[in-house]
């Protein structure tokens, strides 16, 4: 699941790819940008802003958002993507043996802006847990300022701060012995529970073989997320799940009061 972590490798791997290389294709396939057409300007940079992503070549600026199934393939020109109508967009650059195919798949959010203005796409985020504007005070204080609500509905709005998706959001609470659903205002050291997110984020920025446990190892990675009905690593109590609401949830019953 694409969270903030996700998106800096993404990007890490468009910026090995594409910078300081000249467009030879501009494929948008959305209609509105159907039409636009990049060849001949060079891939200046590569920024991310969350879970938001832009690619800025020349005067403009291609801007995606992965959503719940989006991704980005880097290959070379003569491998690329087969993920065929699911693409939605496509960057070759480069030339010869480093030419390079990007290719858009499955984006939840794809325009083309103009580069000048392109971040006022994200003026609306909070602190970014992996950005160099990380403020975790001004996160803190933005995670507290509705104590009625429910601390995982407050860690996945990314106004409070970029970053965090449904996976972390339920680590987090475990991490901290609470229940999903408990109140803000009930949290003693709200500054100690930003700081414990971007430590998870920043800890797995680097490697696809995501862990909030500590143990990369398949079946020993996460605490709860995806471990419905499976013994808590902790103290054995089958891990409760529901899904009623808009993002599913998953809690030790006996950890977390």
């Amino acid at each position: 699941m694409p969270e903030g972590d996700t998106v800096y490798r993404t990007a890490t791997a468009l910026r090995e790819g594409l910078v300081g290389k000249t467009v030879t294709r501009c494929d948008v396939r959305v209609p509105r940008y159907a039409a636009v057409d990049l060849r001949g300007d060079v891939v200046d940079e590569v920024l991310t802003r969350g879970k938001h992503l832009f690619i800025r070549i020349g005067a403009a600026s291609i801007h995606s958002h992965l959503k719940m199934d989006g991704s980005w393939k880097v290959n070379p020109v003569s491998r690329p993507s087969r993920a065929g109508h699911r693409i939605r967009i496509i960057l070759e650059a480069g030339e010869g043996a480093d030419a390079v195919q990007a290719a858009g798949i499955d984006l939840g959010v794809l325009e083309v802006l103009e580069r000048a203005h392109d971040v006022d796409a994200v003026a609306h985020l909070g602190p970014d847990l992996l950005g160099v504007d990380w403020e975790p005070r001004i996160a803190a204080a933005n995670l507290a300022a509705d104590p009625d609500r429910a601390l995982s509905e407050a860690l996945l709005d990314q106004r409070v701060m970029a970053g965090v998706g449904n996976v972390y959001a339920n680590e987090i609470c475990f991490v901290f012995g609470h229940l999903p659903t408990t109140p803000v205002g009930e949290i003693k050291d709200p500054l100690r529970v930003v700081q414990r997110s971007r430590d998870m984020l920043w800890l797995n920025r680097d490697r696809w073989n995501r862990t909030t446990t500590g143990d990369t190892r398949p079946g020993r990675d996460v605490w709860v997320y995806g471990r419905a009905g499976k013994p808590c690593r902790r103290c054995g109590t089958p891990i409760s799940r529901d899904d009623s609401g808009d993002r599913i949830s998953y809690w030790c019953p006996n950890c977390q009061r």
